[in-house]
């Protein structure tokens, strides 16, 4: 019989895709997988629409098209804080996860350790098994997602070629500190590693906190990972970037060429004509996803589930009610019984530390929002009954 590649040994579909599928399954509304069903706004239509009909169909440079470089790098030097070179130093990717995939086989062997903090982003933790790369955990505290630097120091070794930070978190939802992105950078350049960073929530932020990049800080450690499908809502054009020092910028793209050619072409002008858009669209980003984080805040609490409320991204973690087992009963009871689906917590973590979590995703829109935070409260209700 014909086999199957080691590298994918004991890799399996993720819970963020099964519970999708099972939310399918009972017509539920999904809270698990972050899809941001949202409206796409007209700008981005009409760049998308403009160059499929003036047939901007072929291929793209595999950096990607002059113009979306160009207000990549305009966009990072007024809110990353930091300039680039957008015809050296930008390579545009299919999406983040693209993005990821490319700096890791431009930059690591087979071998290399790369820590990650817990909880982690299981496409992080899956393109580095897939590549022989070694990870090394450190986990975030709760109840406030803290960084033990004695642990973090431990973590780093000989063998230690990067980190990992996805800030705002997904699933945490934690945004990491000036001070801490500066302590972070100080053991990458101590050991010789790459940060590799995942800012692809940079916008949404809460409570008048502000997004810090690595690379504002340290950009010579800083590989600058990002994209478009979480600003816009566009999740599934696959549009990303990353920015990085012109001396691993072209292995990148070298990387970006072999494996994916280059972003889908009208795609990119979509996104450099919705870079024009002003700042209130941003403002209006975050405060949106506000209100909706503590709408739904509020019905989990409300309900024996423990948010632990984000700083930033659209996710919350949730520690569920004394009664259920574990994190997956929690998770099919309520698609079962209520038809809201959510994350077990074990996704995003490689010890034990997930097993009484949920993740939830609030990117919707107010009314299946409103509609999921009923549901929840009545599944609580329910039980109470049950009980008595």
């Amino acid at each position: 019989m014909n086999q199957i590649s080691d590298r994918l040994r004991g890799l399996v579909q993720s819970d963020i895709r099964r519970m999708s599928r099972e939310c399918e399954r009972v017509g539920g509304i999904n809270l698990g997988q972050g899809i941001c069903d949202l409206p796409t706004i007209p700008e981005l239509v009409e760049g998308a629409c403009d160059a499929i009909a003036t047939s901007k169909a072929t291929y793209s440079k595999f950096e990607g098209i002059d113009l979306l470089r160009e207000r990549i790098a305009r966009k990072i030097a007024t809110f990353n804080g930091f300039e680039v070179d957008p015809a050296r130093e930008i390579v545009v990717t299919v999406g983040s996860t693209g993005g990821f995939a490319a700096a890791a086989m431009a930059t690591l062997n087979a071998g290399d350790e790369v820590i990650l903090f817990e909880p982690y982003y299981g496409y992080h933790l899956n393109t580095l098994k897939v590549l022989g790369v070694e990870t090394k955990y450190v986990p975030l505290n709760l109840p406030d997602w803290s960084i033990d630097f004695d642990a973090l120091r431990a973590a780093f070794g000989p063998k230690t070629r990067g980190i990992v930070v996805c800030t705002p978190s997904n699933p945490c939802g934690k945004v990491f500190t000036p001070d801490e992105l500066r302590r972070i950078a100080a053991l990458c350049r101590e050991f010789n590693a790459w940060c590799y960073t995942d800012e692809i929530y940079e916008y949404i932020v809460y409570d008048g906190r502000r997004h810090t990049s690595m690379a504002s800080i340290d950009r010579d450690v800083t590989i600058t990972i990002s994209g478009f499908s979480k600003t816009f809502s566009v999740t599934g054009w696959r549009i990303g970037y990353v920015a990085a020092d012109a001396r691993v910028a072209a292995s990148i793209g070298l990387v970006n060429d072999l494996f994916y050619v280059c972003a889908p072409t009208p795609l990119q002008w979509g996104i450099a004509r919705a870079l024009e858009i002003g700042e209130e669209y941003y403002r209006n980003l975050a405060s949106d996803y506000e209100k909706k984080r503590d709408l739904f805040a509020a019905a989990l609490n409300d309900s024996g589930f423990r948010a632990y409320v984000p700083e930033g991204a659209y996710y919350m973690l949730a520690e569920i009610p004394d009664e259920l087992a574990d994190s997956r009963e929690a998770a099919m009871a309520l698609i079962e019984e209520v038809g809201v689906a959510s994350v077990p917590g074990p996704s995003f973590y490689a010890s034990n530390r997930g097993d009484r979590l949920l993740r939830f995703c609030f990117a919707k829109d107010f009314a299946s929002l409103e509609e999921a935070a009923r549901r929840v409260r009545a599944f609580s209700h329910a039980r109470a009954g049950a009980r008595r």
